[in-house]
């Protein structure tokens, strides 16, 4: 495993970050100080020090969210009013969300300190699906419902979506399910402005075989070993 990899996974700083402790003289492998964050450790034999102090890989983590609104997906913002990681005790590591929900979206998310886990689940050839609970206000037709299915233009982008579905009418609007496998950045905000569609809840509900369920806004869970195994099936 590359040095400036392993100080992440211990929970040290950001990958950059890493790289920039590596790059200026603070870490020693084996006392010996690098300055290659490309250098490759032992993980079972090697000792990693960062100012002195010993460098070890810390417990994964692999947890599930229900993001409320009002919260940004960084650990890190100094233009975010609340950040997602203030949800989670101070003893925790050091945590990273799998994908985003903006600002105002809530719902299902998945954290971890597992980089590989989160690139794993991440990589476009497990098409893992993500389901959306839209509330609009504005006309929903059938047709409008089949296009985002065909594929729309936005900002020179082809959105598609894997299903849409008209829920059912309430007192403020309309409740559609889209469901998307590709993630792009604001895909279904994108969508519903296509369709001159106001948004006003956007929550996800389900990440390929993981779903919200009855957990409450701000509450959180750990994934069992059976659910990170049926992500990447």
């Amino acid at each position: 495993m590359r040095i400036a990899r392993y100080l992440a996974a211990a929970g040290l700083a950001s990958r950059r970050k890493s790289e920039d402790l590596v790059t200026s003289g603070r870490v020693r492998i084996n006392g010996q100080k690098v300055r290659d964050p490309a250098t490759n450790i032992d993980t079972a034999k090697d000792t990693v020090t960062c100012d002195g102090r010993a460098v070890r890989p810390q417990r994964k983590h692999y947890i599930v969210l229900n993001k409320p609104p009002g919260y940004t997906c960084s650990a890190s913002d100094e233009h975010a009013a609340r950040l997602i990681t203030d949800i989670f005790p101070k003893h925790m590591p050091r945590l990273f969300t799998v994908g985003r929900l903006d600002r105002n979206s809530e719902g299902l998310i998945i954290c971890t300190n597992d980089g590989t886990f989160a690139q794993t689940i991440a990589h476009p050839r497990y098409e893992i699906t993500k389901t959306y609970h839209v509330l609009v206000r504005g006309k929903v037709t059938a047709q409008a419902l089949k296009e985002l299915t065909q594929g729309i233009r936005s900002d020179g982008e082809t959105l598609r979506a894997k299903e849409a579905l008209r829920l059912r009418k309430t007192t403020a609007g309309t409740l559609v399910e889209i469901v998307v496998a590709e993630g792009k950045k604001r895909e279904i905000r994108r969508m519903c402005t296509h369709f001159g569609w106001r948004v006003l809840q956007l929550v996800r509900t389900r990440i390929g075989p993981i779903k919200l369920g009855q957990l409450p806004p701000g509450k959180w869970r750990h994934l069992s070993q059976q659910e990170r195994s049926d992500l990447t099936q």
